[in-house]
């Protein structure tokens, strides 16, 4: 009996693993993709899922051949558990803070590679707020906001525009041209200037997301209505250097890239016809700390750095 008993208690127990199991699958809404993201089998988010619905007594995911969906329940549950695993990183963080001394951490995302160039802001925000460390990530072309949403970041730093509900837009930090970037060998290389005229009769590279962000960058049309192509894809500036430099593809890009990317296989233009791109941090509106409000406002103290 106490056996048996034991054995209904351990049932009942979520796993940190089960928790993680979840939270993708309610994001992927597929066994197959959740199962390669985790580097886990099918069969063991099958299980985790059968297991979980069957503590609960109700359904969780509603599943056919065609489609996986989150019943009213799971989606409950799935609210829940992403809220204890942000606590639960947050706790983490805090007793990795404690062990190096700090006092804080502010984590930024950027796509961009111009640290270097930003280093008066960094500057100025650690003699205004000591002991807060800023620990800066690489983030993606193909969900830039995936950082802040899931709590691995802070703040991240992003071209305009941002049109989330769930993400406050600070301050411009960045102002600078666009250029084209495009093989050495490219006929367009060799023009002192290009138009967004130039690249119906080009394939772009393709990666960015949400649609009306990419389009800041790369328009879908010229501005007479001709369509620009999409070709391959790419999740970053180092993923899209070799479709550049074999003439694949083109692809604008800003003016930064001829410092921090320089090749001899791949030259920029400048565009004639490209509004300057704006660069400005943003944030997840319900996770808003001090520290990144302080940051903020370092940057409205100082103002945009403009190339």
């Amino acid at each position: 009996m106490a056996r048996s008993q034991s054995k209904r208690r351990h049932g009942g127990v979520v796993e940190l693993r089960d928790i993680e199991i979840l939270l993708v699958l309610a994001e992927e809404l597929h066994f197959g993709r959740t199962a390669e993201r985790l580097h886990i089998t099918p069969s063991r988010v099958s299980q985790c899922v059968k297991a979980q619905e069957r503590h609960i007594g109700a359904a969780l995911f509603e599943r056919t051949s065609r489609k996986v969906v989150l019943t009213p329940i799971g989606r409950q549950l799935v609210d829940d558990l992403g809220s204890v695993q942000r606590q639960l990183r947050e706790s983490l963080r805090r007793a990795e803070q404690a062990a190096r001394g700090t006092v804080g951490l502010l984590r930024l995302g950027m796509i961009a590679s111009n640290v270097d160039d930003l280093r008066p802001y960094f500057d100025a925000f650690a003699a205004e707020r000591p002991g807060v460390e800023v620990q800066i990530r690489t983030i993606g072309f193909a969900d830039p906001f995936a950082g802040l949403r899931g709590g691995e970041l802070d703040i991240a730093l992003l071209w305009l525009p941002v049109r989330e509900s769930d993400l406050t837009v600070g301050p411009v930090i960045h102002i600078e041209p666009v250029v084209l970037a495009v093989a050495s060998s490219h006929p367009l290389a060799r023009q002192a200037s290009v138009s967004y005229e130039d690249l119906a009769d080009q394939v772009t590279i393709g990666g960015c997301a949400p649609a009306y962000w990419r389009e800041a960058m790369v328009p879908t049309h010229t501005p007479s209505g001709r369509p620009i192509p999409v070709g391959p894809t790419a999740s970053d500036f180092l993923e899209m250097l070799p479709i550049l430099s074999t003439g694949e593809a083109v692809s604008p890009a800003h003016l930064q890239a001829t410092r921090y990317f320089a090749r001899p296989d791949v030259a920029y233009v400048p565009f004639r016809d490209a509004p300057p791109s704006q660069w400005a941090l943003v944030w997840r509106t319900s996770a808003e700390t001090d520290a990144i409000l302080a940051f903020a406002k370092v940057v409205e103290q100082l103002g945009p750095l403009e190339r």
